[in-house]
């Protein structure tokens, strides 16, 4: 099967929290997982994963965070740390080993939490431009997204409306400082939230546990990052005016075998702004760190 067709490939699995649709490239190379953010969905990696699925099996699900297609079930733990506890499902149900995790934005912090817990079934781990330590929420983008969680889903929904608007969408409180090049994605996105009531609802329940709480864990698991005694790489933007620099630093500090790659002319959203940069920097990470 060519490389177009591998990474076009989407799939459903029912979870404990509900069903989850994901992108899965096949072929018999090293398998990547790659995690999105919040208002975001598997798209976000389209472009790196077509340029990794010639010699990997990409896998990049749509996770309940508010650009799902699915509603989760009523009794569903929405909170980061709950869908972090999908992924390890997801992972085990699919039988995946070895794996490599790789996180962007709010994806990284899943990411950092797996780590964070030993999970067993990754190899390696890839933060790419995410929270870390107290930067929870991140930037105005972040504090504007989790205070419209008070609101009710119906106010949600109309607050959200605006974002139909490239204007708004470019704005620093929106999307604005997150990608230069990928507005287009960031329109789709708002789709689900925009359309269906069930979805909106399950972003309001999100938002409401993003708060203090959150961040002290955030902080709690730096701490226990050390212990991530595997392959880590840490991908920063250096222009990202949401996630500091700084904090790419620190990490790849943090981490006994973390490296640390820095990127021009793109902001946290690396896989929409620098696709080919980000897939060969992913690539040649694997390859370095490949045990044959």
């Amino acid at each position: 099967m060519d490389t177009t067709a591998r990474t076009a490939d989407t799939y459903e699995i029912e979870l404990s929290a509900g069903t989850i649709a994901y992108q899965d490239s096949g072929g018999d190379g090293p398998v990547l997982v790659l995690l999105h953010g919040l208002l975001m969905d598997a798209s976000l990696w389209e472009g790196p994963s077509a340029d990794l699925a010639a010699d990997h099996r990409c896998i990049a699900p749509t996770l309940p965070l508010g650009a799902h297609r699915h509603p989760m079930r009523a009794d569903a733990d929405l909170s980061l740390p709950g869908v972090a506890r999908l992924v390890a499902e997801l992972l085990e149900r699919l039988d995946l080993r070895e794996v490599t995790l790789v996180g962007n934005d709010t994806g990284g912090v899943l990411v950092q939490f797996l780590m964070a817990d030993g999970e067993e079934r990754v190899g390696r781990a890839v933060l790419v431009s995410c929270d870390a330590f107290d930067n929870f929420p991140p930037g105005l983008t972040g504090r504007t997204l989790v205070l419209t969680g008070r609101l009710s889903p119906r106010m949600f929904g109309l607050f959200m409306q605006q974002m139909r608007v490239r204007a708004v969408r470019r704005l620093p409180i929106a999307f604005g400082w997150l990608t230069k090049r990928g507005d287009a994605a960031t329109a789709r996105w708002m789709r689900p939230v925009l359309r269906q009531p069930a979805i909106r609802r399950d972003a309001v329940r999100l938002l409401r546990t993003a708060n203090r709480a959150t961040r002290r864990l955030l902080e709690a698991t730096a701490e226990r990052l050390p212990l991530f005694d595997r392959p880590a790489l840490v991908v920063w933007a250096r222009e990202d005016r949401v996630m500091p620099p700084e904090h790419g630093r620190r990490l790849a500090a943090l981490l006994p075998q973390g490296r640390l790659v820095e990127v021009d002319d793109g902001y946290t959203l690396l896989p929409l702004d620098r696709p080919v940069e980000l897939a060969r920097i992913i690539r040649e990470f694997v390859h370095a760190t490949r045990v044959l």
